[in-house]
Parts: C-alpha cells; structure tokens; sequence
C-alpha cells in the first residue's frame, strides 16, 4: 500500500461515469506531463460508460483511457483492479463515478481513494444531494472531497467548500456554483493526500482485509 508522500511523483487514476468536469480540473492541476518535481499525474482514466465525455477529455489530453463494462459489479471491480495494479496506480480519484464499490474493493484501496460529494458532508449523503439542501431549506451548501470508507459518503473529510443558496436556486443553478467550487476542492484535497498532510483514519489490514483483497484481485 502506497504511503504519501512517496518521495516521488505520484500515479493517479481517475474513475469517472459523465462529463468529466472534475477529471478536467485534476488534468490542469497534475497533467500527464508533469514537472520532475510534481505531487502527482493523472496516467488513467476509467469509465463504466462508453459513451462518457471523461474518455474523450482524457485522450484529448493523452492519458490512457479505458471503458470497463459494469455488468455485475464483480466483473467490473475485478477489470479495474487489473488495469490499476498494470499502470501502477498510487492513488484513485472517484470523481463523478455513479455506481457503488464493493466494501472488499473500498479497503483494498484503504487510504488510496478519495470521492468527492456535491455537499457538506454529513449534511446530505447519498443521491441527489443539492435536492435535499432544497428541501431541508439550508441557508449554505458545497462540496466535500473525502477518503472513501465502507459508508455511503462517511470517510474521513479532507477538504470542504461552501456556497451560499440563493432564493430562487433550483437542484441545476445550485449544483453549478457548486461544480464551480468542486473544481478548487478536488485538487487541493489529491495534493494535501499527496503530500502526506492529510491522511484516512485506518486501523491494521485484518485477516478479512487480506480476503478482500484476494476476492477483487489479489
């Protein structure tokens, strides 16, 4: 398991299913070219989607893009492990990524796997989140960048930004000027991981850990 920082120039992946927005943002920050100095660099990009923007970004960018059918979720867990163990990756980035991993695939990746959520967490976990502050009449909303854990959006927190909810914002307005913050709050939040200033509470892989890990590839 990787430990941060590596004392070297870091390799992200990225798993993403839509647009690719946030994926863009971590393009500009760690690019596939980087400087021999860089935190990181984003070197893959996989998607449950074939038809997903985030494929076209990446390879606009030059950077190995990959579509992994989700048929059933084991197949589809058990091709990505495959395709991140071959491109060495150190760290992954779920950033729009729409469907749930496996709690064995969670703690392979203990540590090494970040998500981020268009609210603030523990406020709104789970689907359509920018709804729920509508609804619950919240005065603010945001985005949070957090480890993924075994929960629904309950991993450690790494960095958080707010925005305020204006009369009249509808779920779209409102998840705009959130996307607009996410796109600061991702990179920020893969370079305090990288830099080893921020790390995920985690205990000691058990027994049932190193089973995990056989069932999702070793």
């Amino acid at each position: 398991m990787s430990r941060f920082p590596l004392g070297r120039t870091a390799r992200i992946a990225v798993l993403a299913s839509g647009r690719g927005s946030n994926l863009e943002a971590l393009l500009r920050a760690f690019p596939p070219t980087p400087p021999g100095d860089a935190l990181g660099t984003v070197c893959l990009v996989i998607s449950n989607r074939p038809e997903a923007p985030a494929l076209a970004r990446a390879r606009a960018a030059g950077v190995e893009a990959r579509h992994v059918a989700y048929d059933r979720r084991e197949g589809f867990e058990a091709a990505a492990v495959a395709a991140l163990d071959e491109a060495d990756i150190d760290l992954v980035c779920l950033a729009g990524f729409m469907r749930i991993l496996s709690p064995a695939f969670v703690r392979r990746y203990r540590g090494r796997l970040l998500n981020i959520h268009p609210s603030l967490l523990p406020a709104h976990r789970g689907l359509h989140a920018q709804r729920q502050a509508l609804e619950a009449g919240d005065a603010e909303s945001g985005c949070t960048v957090h480890f993924v854990d075994e929960g629904v959006d309950t991993g450690t927190i790494v960095v958080q930004r707010s925005v305020p909810v204006l009369d009249g914002d509808d779920e779209e307005s409102l998840a705009e000027r959130i996307r607009e913050q996410e796109h600061l709050a991702f990179p920020e939040a893969v370079g305090l991981v990288l830099s080893g200033r921020v790390a995920a509470d985690a205990a000691p892989e058990s027994s049932a850990d190193a089973r995990d890990r056989a069932e999702v590839g070793g």
